[in-house]
């Protein structure tokens, strides 16, 4: 079971971060994020509109709660020795922390596999990671995403629905759920 890095990217999109989430909370691997990240995750919830202030600081206390393993602190010295774009330096330093073989992110650019090979780590679109799991765990996923779609009680979503959302930010792992299921 790979260990892995959530950047803030993949972390404020609503039904992206609850699948990937999910995916955790099935065993699928295990994950990882620092303060900094989740900083940079409500950041972006509260100065893109999505959620209040109040809300986002909720949201950030329940995923906390729900995965208090998955905190880790990270040393400033160890985050100066990062090459890659400076920007996600930390994000890669939390990755050497955490053991991580993968980072999960849509800013594939900010890390370079010569930032990454010394470091045993690789980049990932979730994208991809999540296409890379449905190749392991084809039936898993799919009873996660339905379980996912069930959970929605304030704005209900078939499982239908929550693929048409899902394939805004992870087109192909959407297609090849619908492929698989039809």
């Amino acid at each position: 079971m790979p260990n892995v890095i959530l950047d803030a990217c993949v972390l404020f999109p609503m039904y992206l971060r609850d699948t990937l989430l999910s995916t955790v909370e099935a065993g699928l691997y295990v994950h990882y994020w620092s303060q900094k990240i989740l900083d940079e995750a409500i950041g972006n919830l509260i100065n893109k509109g999505y959620m209040s202030d109040e809300g986002a600081r909720n949201l950030e206390t329940v995923m906390k709660a729900a995965f208090p393993e998955a905190m880790i602190e990270v040393p400033i010295q160890l985050e100066e020795l990062m090459t890659n774009h400076p920007k996600d330096r930390h994000v890669l330093a939390a990755a050497v922390v955490a053991k991580a073989q993968i980072i999960v992110t849509r800013n594939i650019k900010d890390f370079q596999d010569q930032d990454l090979n010394y470091w045993n780590v690789k980049a990932q679109s979730p994208d991809d990671f999540l296409c890379d799991l449905f190749e392991q765990y084809p039936k898993i996923m799919v009873q996660i995403l339905l379980k996912q779609s069930q959970n929605y009680k304030r704005n209900p979503r078939t499982f239908a629905e929550l693929l048409d959302k899902l394939s805004n930010q992870i087109p192909e792992f959407s297609q090849k759920i619908r492929t698989f299921i039809t």
